[in-house]
């Protein structure tokens, strides 16, 4: 893919003054990482700006989150904007002036960067109601990667007072390059579901497997089996995942172990598939222990369900992107990803659009993926996700 140029021209004056300011934010909440609902430091950042720019906010909601409030110039429609603060269990291995000051703490997923630009739309439009009706309610949303911080900020009742009437959100994109704008109606991030079993066999000594239950054959084979859910069970139209992560067993090479544990995931975009994926995985793993004589216990948690984004928010956010970004190649349809995201939990109560905002740029090696100990991004990406934001307030709230 040819990449599409972002230019400050296509930034207005404030915005493009506002991008130092942008970095400098980014950089300093990348020094300080800190894990989901312990983002105290993170949140005390976020207030001391807001109250600097005299913009209401309510702090300690599910703990950490926090959420301001800025009006426009009179009555109108409630846009909620949602940014994610935490970071992750990593040993940063980035040679950088903002290198994590914390050991086995760092930004490796972009979400200092997501906080620095929720930061700059709001300075911006504290600074220009004139431009915007309604009410524009930012969401700095705790415990994005685990255990998931949406949730309890909707129990807390984020969505109303005032109520919203839409949400938008975005993610720093490394699997996109600098200039262009992943956005797609419909499923956009998959479910993400857990399971963890353990296989209860008989063991006994490796040269006389006619006294034992093998546990660890019997795994084996329900590892195997798995496979056929995608394969023979699901739709080919409807992607989905079952993988097993894990399989440990066995304390000596010649004891056949009389128990085995696997682990997994499991992944899929359509809500149909909720209820089957889960039940045909415990009738294989049943079905194969009843036939060997073994017997288990399967524990199954869902963790976050599909991303849906809808069309009319998703056709908004696409309008503002491509007033922004100066070539058709630049908004990029097909970006579906099996990774999930707990802002799909917002999505499930009104309607809105969450995109990807490339940010990935060769020629100075930040193309390493997210999650990695080497993660970084180019931070021109920070200024368009401001300006971004900005024209779908101006579109929405009118």
């Amino acid at each position: 893919m040819s990449v599409p140029s972002i230019t400050s021209t296509l930034l207005r004056a404030e915005i493009q003054s506002l991008q130092p300011h942008l970095v400098k934010w980014r950089r300093q909440l990348h020094k300080y990482p800190e894990l989901g609902f312990q983002e105290y430091r993170t949140a005390e950042f976020i207030s001391q700006k807001l109250q600097e720019w005299g913009i209401n906010h309510q702090t300690g909601i599910a703990k950490t989150g926090i959420v301001a409030n800025i009006p426009g110039h009179k009555k109108g429609p409630v846009l909620a904007i949602r940014a994610d603060m935490d970071a992750l269990p990593i040993q940063e291995e980035n040679d950088v002036p903002y290198r994590s000051q914390y050991n086995g703490r760092m930004h490796a997923c972009g979400h200092d960067g997501h906080v620095a630009l929720a930061l700059g739309t709001a300075w911006y439009l504290s600074k220009n109601p004139q431009n915007f009706a309604g009410t524009v309610k930012i969401i700095f949303q705790p415990a994005e990667e685990n255990p998931g911080g949406a949730k309890p900020m909707i129990e807390a009742g984020v969505l109303k007072n005032p109520d919203v009437d839409a949400i938008i959100g975005l993610h720093i994109w490394n699997n996109l390059p600098l200039g262009t704008v992943g956005v797609r109606s419909g499923p956009l991030m998959a479910a993400a579901e857990t399971f963890r079993c353990t296989i209860f066999g008989k063991g006994g000594h490796g040269a006389m497997p006619q006294q034992t239950i093998d546990s660890i054959l019997v795994a084996a084979q329900i590892v195997n089996t798995l496979q056929t859910i995608v394969a023979r069970n699901v739709n080919p139209i409807d992607s989905a995942v079952v993988t097993v992560g894990e399989f440990h067993a066995g304390t000596a090479p010649n004891v056949i172990a009389d128990t085995a544990q696997i682990s997994g995931t499991v992944r899929y975009f359509n809500p149909a598939l909720a209820e089957f994926l889960p039940r045909r995985l415990e009738e294989i793993i049943a079905g194969v222990c009843q036939s060997h004589g073994a017997s288990y216990n399967l524990n199954y948690m869902r963790l976050y369900p599909p991303l849906i984004n809808n069309k009319t928010i998703t056709e908004l956010v696409r309008s503002a992107a491509s007033s922004v970004i100066e070539t058709p190649a630049g908004i990029v349809p097909e970006c579906q990803t099996m990774g999930s995201e707990d802002m799909a939990f917002f999505l499930q109560e009104v309607p809105g659009c969450y995109f990807f905002l490339g940010s990935a740029n060769l020629s100075q090696n930040l193309v390493y993926p997210h999650h990695h100990p080497r993660f970084d991004f180019d931070e021109t990406v920070l200024g368009m996700g401001v300006e971004i934001f900005v024209r779908c307030v101006e579109k929405f709230c009118v």
